[in-house]
């Protein structure tokens, strides 16, 4: 029997690097061939957007991190056919290509730059194994860490799998809908490829935090896993995740002239699943398996919001939770939202994602809020974040990895005590998508 990903490289036609039929071709200095983007954009563009966006106490900062993504970028170099953006100079494991912060960075550039982001889209997807992994992070020569070589784990670890949402938010910008050709058989490798190693005993999903303690789910240390039997369980995050995949895929396969009825068939199941067997409704919680099935295993980390962000949870269920938690001071709406893991939560403390504040969970937190059709909070969800980021750049001149949750200095917060870099990463974009924050406020304002 045929895999799933070796059914749609039939019914495409297409392979990794072919551009769909018809569809003209350029070629890079590296000699690989070009998409041609809808509007090829600018930095000079970006920057000049950046001073126009959000509030006037905002834009210096805006201004910055505009000029920080130019800075951060680089010449087409192997294993990239494009040039190519780190996850900023200040990433103290030196130059990085990092899967789900460039997601981050390829949307901070939009609408302004639209040619950078399908670059990055198309530099993220080149990296794909056979399997359908997708590498975490590509480790390239220099930075502050200096490596002379470059290298990614191949095998066992990948990073959440958001860069779908990223080639819609492209498409949708540009109007540039031929593109979903190029990236719907990597959308579907991966697909098999969760299905193949992530699958949980009974039903849903996982991340290999709860085997290994790799932090697949790029939430390093995170609390979820610190008292956990090890097994195949269904993890929140990683479920949601694979529904969008789904779900993004049926939408392809439509467009495409495909039979979508596979993939609206599971992410129906999935769908219903988080709906069911991840909720709590008592509590209006959504947890990983094993904390819905032992009480004393609940807590209140971020990664509750997943459901509502890839758009499975229920409206009633999303209502809830937004005026339950994501609005509730003592839980995520710290003075710098949204805390990592809720502020009533024994566990929490300064300490990276066990407390501290991303700038990049805040957009996806508004994002989530703006699905159920939530103005309210979404907008005052951002305006928060980026008060607290515009006043500590005004003090310290820089961005931060992550911030004080509670609005204190972000180099007071700890990162990683048992190691020598315990502090966060200043001039860091990875997490920091401050413009796509400030356009999406404008938006709904």
């Amino acid at each position: 029997m045929r895999s799933i990903f070796e059914v749609a490289v039939a019914f495409c036609g297409l392979s990794l690097g072919a551009a769909p039929a018809g569809q003209a071709q350029s070629r890079t200095a590296a000699g690989a061939p070009a998409a041609q983007p809808a509007g090829g954009g600018s930095w000079a563009a970006l920057a000049a957007e950046a001073g126009r966006m959000g509030k006037p106490a905002w834009r210096p900062m805006l201004s910055y991190v505009a000029a920080l993504h130019q800075r951060a970028t680089h010449p087409a170099a192997p294993p990239f056919d494009y040039e190519w953006e780190d996850l900023g100079p200040g990433y103290v494991y030196g130059n990085a290509f990092g899967h789900w912060d460039v997601v981050h960075e390829t949307i901070d550039v939009l609408p302004a730059y639209p040619e950078h982001t399908l670059h990055q889209l198309l530099n993220d997807i080149k990296n794909q194994e056979p399997t359908g992994l997708l590498p975490g992070s590509i480790y390239m020569p220099g930075g502050l860490a200096r490596h002379d070589s470059v290298y990614w784990n191949h095998n066992t670890q990948g990073h959440p799998p958001l860069w779908p949402v990223a080639v819609r938010d492209y498409v949708r910008t540009t109007g540039d809908s031929a593109i979903v050709g190029r990236f719907y058989t990597p959308l579907v490798r991966p697909i098999s490829w969760f299905e193949n190693n992530r699958q949980a005993v009974n039903g849903g999903f996982f991340y290999n935090d709860i085997l290994l303690k790799k932090w697949e789910s790029g939430v390093d240390e995170g609390i979820r896993f610190d008292d956990v039997a090890k097994g195949a369980l269904a993890c929140v995050d990683a479920t949601s995740h694979v529904y969008q995949l789904y779900r993004i895929a049926g939408q392809w396969a439509q467009q495409l002239g495909l039979d979508a009825t596979y993939y609206e068939r599971r992410a129906g199941e999935l769908r219903a699943f988080i709906q069911t067997k991840l909720y709590v409704p008592a509590e209006g919680m959504f947890y990983d398996s094993w904390a819905v099935q032992d009480a004393t295993l609940r807590n209140l980390p971020f990664e509750s919001m997943w459901p509502l962000v890839t758009g499975a949870a229920t409206p009633e269920q999303a209502n809830r939770y937004i005026d339950r938690y994501l609005l509730n001071p003592q839980v995520f709406l710290t003075e710098h939202p949204i805390a990592t893991v809720g502020r009533r939560n024994p566990e929490f403390e300064l300490r990276m994602w066990r407390g501290p504040a991303w700038n990049s969970m805040a957009y996806w937190a508004a994002r989530a809020c703006l699905n159920y059709g939530r103005k309210d909070a979404a907008r005052l969800i951002l305006e928060k974040a980026l008060d607290d980021s515009a006043k500590q750049f005004r003090r310290t001149g820089t961005i931060w990895e992550f911030y004080h949750p509670l609005g204190g200095h972000p180099e007071t917060v700890q990162r990683k005590p048992n190691t020598k870099y315990n502090a966060p990463c200043r001039d860091y974009l990875g997490h920091n998508p401050l413009l796509a924050m400030a356009r999406l406020y404008d938006s709904i304002r």
